[in-house]
Parts: C-alpha cells; structure tokens; sequence
C-alpha cells in the first residue's frame, strides 16, 4: 500500500462541516482526516495588509490564479524549449558552426 497523502486548506463551519478549499487529487474511497486549526493571522499586520489589498485589486480586475494544469503546461512547454535549444546547439557543434566557448555562461 502506498503511503499517499496531501495537505490541503478548508472551513469547518458552525454545523460542523468542512469544506475544503481544493478538490483532492487521490481515488476515491476511504480516507483519514486530521483536523488541525490554523491560527488567525493578525488583521493589523502591514505585510498582511498589502497582501489584502493585493488579492482585492486582483479581484477587482477580475484576475484568476492559474490553475496547477496551467502551470503544469506552461513548465512543460519551457522545458520543451530548453530542450529544443540544446539540440539546435547541438547540430550546430557537431557541424563545426560554433565553438564550446560560444554557448559557455556568462560570469
């Protein structure tokens, strides 16, 4: 069996029901909570207080967060464009069009 397990954020409410705040990315069937109360952040906080103000512009403006699919795709497709880079200095060092030095990092 494996030893899966995620870390997710929610609400108990006064009913005593909990609502999560992601769905869960595991299969369906039994699980096992640990409920633990997070603390409340201080509301007079100057850090907390930009991050306010931040989330309410952004909402305002009607921004979304990426979704973790997004994200995921956007990673990939650099990656892919790394990779692709590499390859074409590859091909153009086995055809002796650019030197080791030429694609060395810059200090």
């Amino acid at each position: 069996m494996t030893s899966t397990h995620v870390v997710v954020h929610g609400t108990l409410s006064s009913d005593g029901t909990l609502t999560l705040d992601t769905k869960l990315a595991l299969p369906p069937g039994r699980v096992q909570l640990i409920v633990q109360p997070l603390p409340d952040l201080p509301q007079d906080d100057p850090f907390w207080q930009r991050m306010q103000r931040i989330w309410e512009g952004q909402k305002a403006r009607g921004q979304t967060p990426r979704t973790k699919e997004e994200i995921d795709a956007q990673l990939n497709a650099l990656g892919d464009e790394a990779e692709e880079e590499m390859h074409a200095i590859e091909r153009l060092q086995r055809q002796g069009t650019i030197d080791d030095e030429d694609v060395a990092p810059e200090s």
